[in-house]
C-alpha cells in the first residue's frame, strides 16, 4: 500500500515536470518561453508571447499530463490514488525536476483536476474564469478567482472525500503563492491586460 502511494506521487511529480511550454516553444519557435513575457513556462505566457494557437496547445499537453497521471493513479488506487497523482502532478508542473524547478503557475493543470473530481466543478470554475477575465481583461484575476472558489464550490457539489478536499485546497494554496508578483501588481493598478501574440 505505501508503496503505490508513493508511485502515485513520484509517478505524477515526474509526468507534471514535463514542461510542455518548454518543449513546445524549443521545437516551434527555438525560443525559451521562460525569457519571454512574464517568464513563466505556462500556457498563458505562451498565448501572450506566441499567439492562441501556442497558448491552446500548451493548455492541451498540460491537461493530458494531468489526465495520465490521474489515469495512472486511478490504476493503482482508485480515488484516492488519482488524488495523490494529481498532487505530485500539480507540484511537478510549479516546480519541474526536468527544467530546474521553473514551470507554470498550476491553471491548467488544475483545470483538469475539477474535470476529474466533478465535471460540474470545471464548469463552476470556468464560468467564474470566464467572467473574471472578460470583466477585467486580466488572466491572473480569473485564475486567482477560479481557485478562490475551487473548494467551496466542490463543497456544495457534495464532495467529501478527505484526499479532493486537500487537492482543493493545495489548487488554492499553489496558485495564489505563484501569483503574488501578479497581486501585488493589481494592488498598485500595474497588471497589464491580456492580449495574445503581444509581448515577445
Amino acid at each position: 500500500m505505501v508503496i503505490k502511494i508513493i508511485l502515485c506521487a513520484v509517478v505524477g511529480y515526474l509526468l507534471g515536470s514535463i514542461s510542455v511550454a518548454v518543449l513546445l516553444c524549443r521545437a516551434l519557435k527555438h525560443e525559451d518561453v521562460r525569457t519571454k513575457g512574464s517568464c513563466n513556462a505556462g500556457s498563458t505566457n505562451v498565448a501572450r508571447v506566441y499567439g492562441m494557437k501556442m497558448g491552446l496547445l500548451t493548455f492541451a499537453g498540460d491537461f493530458l499530463k494531468m489526465a495520465a497521471s490521474f489515469g495512472f493513479g486511478y490504476l493503482l488506487l482508485g480515488e484516492d490514488g488519482g488524488a495523490i497523482a494529481c498532487m505530485g502532478c500539480l507540484i511537478g508542473h510549479c516546480w519541474p525536476v526536468f527544467f530546474n524547478f521553473k514551470g507554470g503557475k498550476g491553471v491548467a493543470v488544475s483545470a483538469a483536476i475539477a474535470l476529474f473530481i466533478d465535471w460540474r466543478l470545471l464548469l463552476i470554475l470556468l464560468a467564474v474564469f470566464a467572467l473574471c477575465v472578460l470583466t477585467t481583461k486580466r488572466v491572473s484575476v480569473g485564475s486567482l478567482a477560479a481557485s478562490l472558489v475551487f473548494t467551496p464550490a466542490m463543497l456544495l457539489l457534495g464532495e467529501r472525500r478527505p484526499l479532493n478536499i486537500a487537492l482543493g485546497l493545495l489548487v488554492f494554496v499553489i496558485v495564489w503563492l505563484l501569483h503574488i508578483p501578479n497581486i501585488k501588481r493589481l494592488l498598485n493598478h500595474t497588471e497589464g491586460e491580456f492580449r495574445p501574440g503581444s509581448k515577445k
